[in-house]
């Protein structure tokens, strides 16, 4: 049965109409588009832009595909259907001694998600994305194909499969390896840095030395204070330590407020206080507000009024990124704009098996924008420039407005992607980026 409705990315920009498919059997066909249309298989959305939205086309919402296949306890390997969430998973593995070996900043993903989207976490700099420790997937075809794929099996489709925004047909199941955890606890360190040379100091000696770092900045900081935050540092606690309980989920957003409660006045206020509140250097914290700050709050992109948000994630190599994001702060700051939640954070150097894989070696910077229409627009394409400029990127799951010339700049590889996608698969985001209907 299938319902047409709105069906919204999680930061609720830009709209789209699409019917929604439920898919609960992995041994069934994909299900034949109307005329006209396109499928697209969608997780929980919680992909920012349009890359889980069809417009005129039908989502297939594989949410149902939620069941565990296979879990080596010894090996620490799992195998699961593709809409099995992160949340689920944890809450098998972690009694048993495992961890994610890679987790993005909300565990309410679905592994199939994680996989269209290469996900990356806090411990970049040494586990890589999250495509680095997949064993193998199925990858099943609108012409009925099931393809098992793996490094050495069809080692080309399982390549563009990962980071691939789901176009080469839907995951079906997946095989992951998981990493030893001697305990849910983490050690946590917060340290000030005053600008942003401290950050680039403080994120080096950091990633030699913790296993999990990542930054929160001042976006609205100017002059000798650009770019001052906190970093956050951690390594996972010894075996039999205690940290309390992981907590739940504290309040939920009941509603849209009329207008968005994001502003230059409500971010000043915040992120002073955020910046100078007396809080503990070090502690041992669990691992869920450690990695889910943001999964405490229910529906949180509410906050942000009926016209939603952008999230901006871009990313600059090394070589040019004390520049590169030192403009596009000072570029934030005389906007106004931006948001609480600024994340910059350092990539290492293994590199994803994915074709079209956002992370690589340097400095990614990721904030959300409330939606003011061609003011945002406009801001965001300035911020393009300076990445473009850099030799950079800007992450396609978290984008709803990058043109096709500054997307075939970050990814030339594209068209490799076009020649492996399913013909009956297609997306927003594809169509706005490539021209190809």
């Amino acid at each position: 049965m299938s319902r047409r409705g709105d069906w919204p990315s999680w930061g609720r920009y830009p709209t789209a109409r699409q019917r929604r498919l439920p898919l609960h059997w992995r041994h069934l066909p994909l299900p034949e588009p109307g005329p006209g249309e396109s499928l697209l298989p969608r997780g929980a959305g919680r992909s920012y832009g349009d890359s889980c939205l069809n417009d005129g086309g039908v989502l297939l919402d594989a949410t149902g595909l939620d069941r565990f296949i296979a879990f080596d306890h010894d090996r620490g390997v799992l195998e699961c259907e593709a809409g099995v969430t992160l949340d689920a998973i944890l809450d098998l593995v972690v009694p048993a001694g495992w961890f994610l070996p890679v987790t993005p900043g909300t565990r309410f993903v679905t592994v199939g998600g994680a996989i269209a989207n290469d996900v990356h976490g806090k411990n970049h700099h040494r586990a890589g994305t999250f495509g680095c420790h997949l064993e193998s997937l199925e990858l099943l075809r609108s012409d009925g194909r099931r393809l098992q794929c793996s490094p050495g099996e069809n080692g080309d489709w399982f390549r563009a499969t990962i980071g691939g925004l789901g176009l080469t047909g839907l995951i079906t199941r997946a095989r992951l390896r998981l990493q030893p955890l001697a305990s849910p606890c983490i050690d946590q360190e917060t340290l000030r840095f005053d600008h942003l040379a401290g950050f680039f100091d403080l994120a080096a000696e950091s990633d030699r030395s913790h296993e999990y770092t990542v930054a929160w900045v001042d976006c609205l900081a100017s002059g000798a204070a650009l770019g001052r935050g906190l970093l956050f540092r951690g390594n996972t606690a010894p075996a039999g330590s205690g940290c309390g309980r992981p907590g739940g989920r504290g309040i939920t957003i009941p509603l849209d407020p009329p207008v968005s409660l994001v502003n230059h006045w409500s971010l000043a206020v915040f992120n002073r206080l955020y910046y100078h509140r007396p809080r503990r250097r070090r502690e041992r914290v669990h691992y869920r507000p450690f990695f889910y700050p943001l999964d405490a709050i229910g529906q949180w992109n509410r906050i942000y009024g009926p016209r939603g948000f952008m999230q901006y994630q871009c990313l600059v190599p090394d070589g040019v990124a004390r520049p590169a994001i030192g403009e596009i702060l000072e570029r934030i700051a005389r906007a106004g704009s931006g948001s609480f939640l600024a994340v910059l954070k350092r990539f290492g150097e293994r590199p994803s098996p994915g074709l079209l894989s956002f992370p690589r070696p340097g400095v990614t910077l990721a904030l959300d924008f409330p939606n003011r229409g061609a003011r945002t627009l406009e801001l965001l394409e300035r911020l393009d420039g300076v990445v473009r400029e850099a030799g950079g990127a800007v992450y396609p799951a978290k984008d709803g407005r990058m043109s096709a010339a500054s997307f075939d700049t970050y990814f030339p590889r594209w068209r490799e992607l076009e020649a492996m996608r399913d013909p009956a698969i297609g997306s927003s985001f594809w169509r706005r980026v490539t021209g190809v209907q």
